[in-house]
């Protein structure tokens, strides 16, 4: 008898790819059918069917963060969703439920109380969100990707330590292998050390200026970077790359919008430069990557800062705050790493050891292990 899993983890990549790795990870038993639920206008609603999965689509409830007339409706809002997600769980039989995080997961998380079903969540950071905060006292496993972070819920003895799931290309990348086409790919040099700079898909103001400002500072001539400015940024970040390299030629510079192939980026790079959330910390310990992680100083909780001192004590990355940030601070974290071999390769190491390429068959395995609890 196929056993349905409701899987819910939307609005953004955090919450959306380490759910699809963990569902592929179920299907791949012969008798579990991953059904996710979402919201239409999300990341979800595209990346879910391109996964091969089906989505139920709810409507979107966000709490505003700061105090409106759109406050009241919360409740209500909450409520209907809560409804639809009872209803959908009946139609589909469920037998269990697993939520990343996100607004869409906490009307799940609370139909799957109401309804008596096993529920699983999982959170990526080192400081826990709302939703996974409240829905973690009537969960019945809580998965978390740092160590320490268990003592942050109402049950610590229901956690279990997995990683955060990460995409299964990356899980498969060789990049000694493809190194020098994935540079070539780029428009670089296949044989010269290469930085990755990038602050997700709307980009980082403070890393587009720290790493221009930094042109002209290094003190190696054999480097080169692939920058990924933002979709929202990337005419001021070419512009001001215009303006360095006029002052003082140096360095081949790739500056792109957008990176849609994370793989091939990584397999090009040597050192990575980037923000400090969950997913990308979860793909460049598996992938032993050394990093200068800039923590993004508005996040919730400040939990990229939590997220990022966690690999830093194991030696994985070095940590600048975003408001010691500027090209000379850039210069000084990034080159021992590119030009110091014994201390790259200690940092990869320790990147590497810090890695769970193995966290989504660790969450799969609470999922089923809660499915088999249920059937006894």
């Amino acid at each position: 008898m196929t056993r349905t899993v409701l899987v819910a983890g939307g609005g953004t990549a955090g919450h959306v790819f380490p759910a699809i790795a963990v569902a592929k990870e179920l299907a791949r038993q012969a008798d579990v059918n991953p059904v996710f639920v979402g919201v239409p206008d999300r990341l979800e609603a595209r990346l879910v069917p391109e996964a091969g999965f089906r989505m139920h689509e709810i409507a979107a409830v966000s709490v505003p963060r700061r105090p409106s007339p759109a406050l009241f409706k919360v409740p209500f809002a909450v409520r209907a969703a809560v409804r639809e997600c009872e209803r959908i769980a009946r139609e589909e039989q469920a037998a269990a439920v697993a939520t990343f995080g996100g607004y869409v997961s906490f009307p799940l998380d609370r139909a799957a109380k109401r309804l008596g079903l096993p529920l699983v969540i999982h959170e990526q950071n080192a400081v826990p969100g709302l939703t996974n905060r409240i829905a973690a006292r009537w969960a019945d496993r809580v998965a978390v990707t740092f160590p320490g972070s268990a003592d942050r819920f109402p049950h610590p003895e229901r956690c279990a330590v997995t990683g955060d799931p990460v995409r299964e290309d990356l899980l498969h990348l060789d990049r000694d292998a493809q190194r020098a086409d994935a540079r070539e790919a780029f428009g670089l040099d296949p044989v010269v050390p290469t930085l990755l700079v990038f602050g997700g898909s709307q980009g980082a103001r403070s890393l587009n200026r720290a790493v221009t400002e930094a042109h002209g500072r290094w003190g190696v001539d054999s480097l080169q970077i692939l920058h990924a400015a933002g979709r929202g940024l990337h005419d001021e970040a070419v512009a001001a790359w215009e303006s360095a390299r006029a002052a003082r030629p140096g360095i081949r510079v790739e500056v792109l919008d957008f990176i849609d192939d994370m793989a091939r980026a990584y397999a090009a790079a040597d050192v990575v430069v980037c923000r400090a959330g969950a997913t990308s910390i979860a793909e460049l310990t598996v992938l032993g990557l050394p990093a200068v992680l800039v923590p993004y100083p508005h996040a919730t909780g400040d939990h990229q800062t939590a997220n990022a001192r966690a690999l830093e004590q194991t030696g994985g990355a070095v940590v600048v705050e975003d408001a010691e940030l500027d090209g000379a601070a850039l210069v000084a974290a990034a080159e021992p790493l590119l030009t110091d071999p014994d201390r790259g390769g200690r940092m990869a190491a320790a990147s590497r050891a810090f890695g769970r390429p193995d966290a989504a068959a660790n969450v799969a395995r609470l999922v089923l292990e809660q499915l088999d609890r249920a059937a006894r």
